[in-house]
């Protein structure tokens, strides 16, 4: 079964490459040959899996350095003085793409947060308020979730929030649908608290640097509508279980013994993520970027060994190497021109944008399902963003992050995203229960971020 994957992911880049321009429509040079073969690459690569995603984003860069760049290798071809070559340094920059320096502020952060046991003790206080009602329990679950997973990894937030939640499970009568709502409540509202920051999810900071080149936003501005977004879908998810898994329990009782350590590394956590959050949150009065704030953590940290060798070999650098491959992907596509070539020559032009945001939107829905929602917005927004400027810069804007939401909301499988694995793993709940609740919640939140992004896109 690999073997096959593996031959189509060679065959078919050779066949682009192989192929005759005069084959390819009009404005395609030879340059743009190369570009699109490495993007036939990566679209193999990452939905069919023949070897790992990041490896992918691996042969990616490695391919643009010996084909595309002004240091090829001497056996290929050069090309022509009127072809946009890109420089090898450019290339290889990627690997300090500020999305990447973004990426690794927070997992600096939550590194620290788990060394010090902040975000399980931090979890555990904020689930008192919500009592023992059960109903309340799921919402505070939900939203506790959620918050963690805007600025912590999805699968880190999930793994902790089940280890809490866990005993609880345990301790209801068997079949008690609760067991099910509780179950899913975590991934899901980690998926949904992904999109309330820049740094919750990959596809954000993906995103996030199109829009750079349309219509700039900050930390805070992305908070701004994000968040309230974030909320209400995650209202939705807690009705959602409750009408999809009603039980007849009344009340229930969570563990909620720890404390906080107060030795030199757990206060210079405190003090570090505080500080770092505010300046994100304050970007336009000190004047600082989200990037250039990332690296306080960082700084800090390595210097002060909270994150040492050990938590740094834990870190998912996989994931880095994932955008890198992306940011890769779509720096050659722009600066060569191709992606403009693909949308001109795409049989689209006379839609209307509700009609293509609509089409994007349900591209990355069913795409993130049964793949990286990761590679699936490596793959999507370069085209998205290069359709979206002949609406201006509301039209583009409205389509990028529509697209983006949707790479995140999808979450109908197991194998859509890391936090579905690890609760269909605890064997309490069925993929058919996880595929009704997950679509469910899915396409009520994709309809609501098309109504609210094309009704708000005005002042967007």
């Amino acid at each position: 079964m690999k073997h096959w994957r593996l031959f189509l992911v060679i065959l078919a880049p050779l066949l682009i490459l192989i192929m005759p321009l005069s084959v390819l429509p009009t404005g395609f040079l030879e340059i743009h040959q190369r570009v699109l073969s490495i993007f036939v690459f990566a679209v193999i690569a990452w939905v069919l899996e023949p070897f790992p995603v990041y490896a992918a984003s691996l042969w990616i860069i490695f391919l643009q350095l010996i084909m595309l760049s002004n240091r090829p290798l001497s056996l290929i071809p050069a090309l022509g003085l009127e072809q946009k070559v890109l420089s090898w340094e450019e290339i290889l920059g990627v690997f300090a793409s500020p999305i990447l320096i973004l990426f690794l502020g927070g997992f600096f952060l939550a590194s620290a947060a788990t060394k010090v046991r902040l975000d399980k003790n931090l979890a555990r206080v904020l689930l008192k308020p919500f009592g023992q009602n059960p109903k309340m329990v799921l919402l505070g679950l939900i939203l506790i979730t959620a918050v963690f997973s805007m600025f912590m990894s999805n699968t880190a937030t999930t793994a902790m929030m089940l280890a809490i939640v866990m005993p609880v499970i345990a301790s209801l009568p068997s079949g008690d649908p609760l067991q099910k709502a509780l179950i899913l409540s975590v991934p899901f509202a980690a998926n949904i608290g992904g999109l309330g920051t820049p740094i919750g999810t990959p596809p954000n900071a993906i995103a996030l640097k199109y829009l750079a080149d349309v219509h700039p936003i900050s930390f805070i501005g992305w908070m701004q509508f994000a968040v309230p977004y974030m909320a209400f879908v995650l209202l939705l998810l807690w009705l959602v279980l409750i009408v999809l898994f009603p039980s007849p329990t009344k009340t229930i009782q969570i563990d909620m013994t720890g404390r906080f350590l107060k030795s030199k590394d757990a206060i210079i956590v405190y003090v570090i993520s505080v500080l770092t959050l505010l300046l994100w949150l304050t970007g336009a009065w000190h004047g600082l970027n989200s990037y250039t704030v990332a690296l306080l953590p960082v700084c800090v940290f390595s210097a002060t060994k909270i994150v040492g060798k050990p938590e740094l070999r834990d870190m998912s650098w996989d994931v880095l190497w994932l955008v890198a491959g992306g940011v890769a992907l779509g720096d050659s596509m722009e600066k060569t021109g191709l992606s403009k070539l693909i949308v001109q020559n795409l049989p689209l032009g006379a839609l209307s944008l509700i009609t293509l945001a609509v089409l994007f939107a349900c591209l990355c829905f069913v795409l993130s399902n049964f793949m990286s929602s990761t590679a699936t917005a490596n793959l999507i927004l370069p085209l998205v963003a290069a359709m979206g400027i002949q609406w201006g810069e509301s039209g583009a804007v409205v389509l990028i992050l529509v697209s983006c939401f949707s790479c995140s909301l999808a979450m109908a499988l197991p194998v859509s995203t890391p936090p579905n694995a690890l609760a269909y793993a605890s064997n309490k709940v069925s993929q058919a229960e996880m595929f009704k609740a997950g679509l469910t919640v899915g396409l009520i939140g994709l309809g609501l971020s098309l109504f609210v992004f094309l009704m708000f896109q005005k002042v967007l």
